[in-house]
This record gives C-alpha cells, structure tokens and sequence, in this order.
C-alpha cells in the first residue's frame, strides 16, 4: 500500500476547512476527473465566473488544486502530490459514486470534454492536410512507432516527458509506462487537440503544460525518460533545446530524439516552416554530448517499397552520463 505524506496538524485544519462546502467539494470532484477551465466549470456548475473563480482561489490557496496558465486560458486540476493532495483524495473516495449531485455533475462533466473534443477534431481537420503531406513522404508511422517503443522497453518509470508534444500520441502510446506523463508544447490550440485524444484513450496520470521548449515548465533533473519526436527540425538552436531536455533528466536517465535524417526537400521550409532539412547521425550525437549525454543508440529506419517518399527518420537515444543514485528507479532494460 502506497504510504501517503504527513502534514502539520494547521494544514490539515486548513484543507479541511477549505474542502468543507458543498461546491468546493464538488469542484475538487470534478478536477480529480479532469483539468478544467473556468468557463467549462460555469457551464457544469450553472454557477457565475466570480463564484467559482472564488472557490477556485480558496482551494489553490489551500494547496488542494493547482493552476497553470496557457495563454489567455487558466487550467485546474486536483493537487497530484503532498499531504494536501493524499487528502482530498481520501476525502473523495469517501463519497458513493451513486451520490446524485455529483452523478449530474459526472454528466455535465461528459458533455463538456464532448464539446471539447469536437472542437479539438476541427482543428485537426483544418491541419490534417499539412500532416498527412508529411507523413506521406517517410517510412509509415507504425514502424516509427514500433521503433520508439523497442528502445523505450518496458518501463516502469516514475516520470515520462514529451516535448512538442503536439497532438498528444507519444503520450498515448508511453502514458502506461509511468506514473505521471508530462507533455509540453507552445501551442495552446495543439493542446486542446493532445487533451481530447488523451481523454478519448482514457489516459491516466497525463499532465499537459504550455511551454517554452528552450525554458521548460518541469523540475531540474526530475525526468526518467525525455522524448522529442520530430520537434527539433521546426526550432532555430535544436542544440539550445536538447541542453534544455537533459537538463530536466534525471542522473542515469535517458533522452530520445525523433527526427528526420538530411534530405533535399526544400518545399517543406516554404510550406511547413521546418527550419532544418534533417540532421546527421554526427550532429545530434555532437549535440548529446555537449549536453552532458552518451549517445548509446542510433537507428535510421528508410523508406520500403510500400511508402511513397523517401525521407529517413533517424532515433537517437542519448543517456545522462552521471551516476544513478540509490533512489533512482529502475527503468528498462539495458541498451548497450
């Protein structure tokens, strides 16, 4: 059984006394199903904005719910660690899930990630075109795919990270390997679309941040596994990018890039705003290594005859070169 955080006799008092009102316990109900906005709680709720944006503050101040900001847009969730977190969690599972104010409030709750969703699908309509033209000229995404994972292993991991997580699959496909999955991207719009697919897969312990990829959102050294799939080719300094992901890797962890191999295709500066036409195998190595990562792994999976183009995409797979301490996790298997 998982030991859970003692706190100050005051703190409980404090959490307790903020949990106990009717619409404060039902919005931390709502936030340990999903991160919500405020405008998507009015609409659950049938409550005013300064209502719940009051109840909203006496809870964060209250260490039991935490807010991130994306843009204009202000996002809440139920506190994931800590003596504050552990409780409200207790708190809730305390509740019959038959209780019929929080069973309408669960039904709300499903309208509102439908409407989330279909906004999220319409934007991916919009761009798919742009998307498909690409994947069109590699090697087929499930090789990709099946690639990344063979070198991933088994897990498990205490913390996974996905930079330029985009549309949220890394995530989908790496979420059951951890305990919490971490996805950053600049874009407030590719969020939306990474929540809706996330939500729709029922993935679990997956926190979404808007972020600077050179300034990221996460702990220094606090990352088992950091993956940057096909997002180094779109940035001006990828070598500026990868020093930021390891700095975020845990001692002993691992860092795995996605990208294109070099390539002549210079409709996709003019079209799909790559900056850079590919990398080689020697410059992502030399990037790892200024970066304080061994290059441990590198693969080129080419095109076969049943794809189209004939774009490489090349992995590479970079390890922390310090040493792992005693209260690292064990995270895969060995890759020599």
């Amino acid at each position: 059984m998982k030991s859970q955080a003692q706190a100050a006799f005051p703190v409980i008092l404090t959490s307790l006394e903020a949990a106990a009102e009717i619409t404060r316990l039902r919005l931390l109900a709502l936030l340990a199903e999903a991160e919500l906005t405020v405008s998507e709680l009015m609409t659950i709720l049938g409550q005013s904005q300064p209502r719940i944006s009051r109840h909203l503050k006496l809870l964060v101040e209250a260490g039991l719910v935490e807010r991130h900001r994306e843009g204009a847009w202000a996002f809440f969730r139920l506190a994931e660690r800590g003596a504050r977190a552990d409780l409200a969690r207790d708190l809730l599972a305390r509740i019959e899930l038959s209780d019929p104010m929080l069973a309408s409030d669960r039904t709300r709750l499903a309208e509102a990630r439908r409407a989330r969703a279909e906004t999220a699908a319409r934007y991916f309509a919009d761009h798919a075109r742009e998307w498909d033209g690409i994947r069109s000229l590699h090697v087929a995404e499930d090789m990709v795919e099946a690639a990344i994972m063979e070198v991933v292993g088994e897990g498990p991991f205490r913390s996974i990270l996905d930079l330029g997580t985009g549309t949220g699959r890394m995530l989908e496909l790496l979420a059951p390997l951890a305990d919490r999955a971490v996805g950053v991207d600049q874009s407030p719009a590719m969020l939306n679309v990474a929540r809706a697919r996330l939500e729709g897969a029922g993935a679990r312990g997956v926190i979404l941040r808007q972020g600077d990829i050179y300034a990221l959102p996460v702990e220094a050294d606090g990352q088992d596994l950091v993956v940057i799939h096909r997002v180094l080719h779109y940035l001006d300094d990828p070598a500026r990018a990868l020093r930021e992901a390891a700095r975020v890797t845990r001692p002993g962890g691992r860092l795995i890039v996605v990208d294109f191999a070099p390539h002549a295709h210079e409709f996709l500066r003019e079209e799909h705003a790559h900056r850079r036409l590919g990398f080689s195998a020697q410059e992502i190595a030399d990037f790892m290594r200024e970066a304080g990562l061994d290059l441990i792994e590198h693969r080129d999976l080419k095109p076969g005859a049943r794809d189209s183009g004939n774009l490489t995409v090349s992995l590479w797979v970079g390890r922390d070169r310090r040493s792992i301490g005693d209260d690292l996790p064990i995270t895969s298997r060995e890759l020599a």
